[in-house]
């Protein structure tokens, strides 16, 4: 019986282009201070980007971006810059500084017409201070049908439904999270107070049935 041939280590086998390459790992000494990494990352943000999201994409401590995230806003305002660094919703993002705004959207503008027009900046106030309001109550509000301004407002994620009216049965309404995110705002009770917008609207409750 002939012996078999002696056994031949396999040569290692090229990498497939297809398979994910492990990320290049940048030397410590080379690596850039935290609180600039945050602003990298939150300058191309198109979104508030949590605390852990942060942390695991920058692979730091979620304890020390908690601790920089407030500074780095403290230090905008104070330096008077155009921009703030803002917590609205889940999560972190910049934002035009308030007095700089007439200015920005002066820029973003001109020669464009207005994103929401009148009736929908309306509802939209009457949603943000009702909700959850029923279609009927933001047409008694407002004087005219709120139908077509709704399906504007549910394309643009500014409303949404929320339930139904226990008695009727309407469909109620009320804002997003990206209705605050748009705003600015972390919850809804940083809203102005409604007195000054809209004068005579909690009286409603006594004549107005949703």
């Amino acid at each position: 019986m002939t012996p078999p041939p002696p056994a031949h280590p396999v040569p290692p086998q090229p990498t497939s282009p297809t398979q994910p390459q492990a990320s290049p790992r940048v030397p410590r000494g080379e690596r850039p201070p935290l609180a600039a990494l945050l602003e990298a990352v939150l300058m191309v943000a198109e979104q508030p980007v949590g605390v852990a999201e942060l942390a695991t994409g920058l692979g730091a401590s979620a304890r020390e971006i908690e601790r920089l995230l407030p500074q780095l806003a403290e230090s905008y305002a104070h330096d008077g810059r155009g921009f703030r660094l803002r917590h609205v919703g889940a999560g972190w993002r910049f934002y035009t500084a308030d007095e700089c705004a007439p200015w920005v959207e002066g820029f973003v503008l001109a020669g464009q017409p207005a994103r929401l027009s009148q009736a929908a900046l309306e509802t939209l106030a009457v949603v943000a201070y009702q909700q959850p309001v029923s279609r009927g109550r933001i047409g008694a509000v407002r004087g005219v049908s709120a139908d077509g301004v709704i399906r504007t407002l549910t394309a643009r994620r500014l409303v949404e439904e929320v339930g139904h009216d226990p008695d009727t049965g309407a469909i109620l309404y009320g804002t997003t999270d990206y209705f605050l995110e748009r705003m600015g705002l972390r919850s809804l009770e940083e809203l102005p107070p409604l007195a000054p917008l809209l004068p005579g609207l909690d009286d409603l409750d006594d004549f107005v049935t949703p």
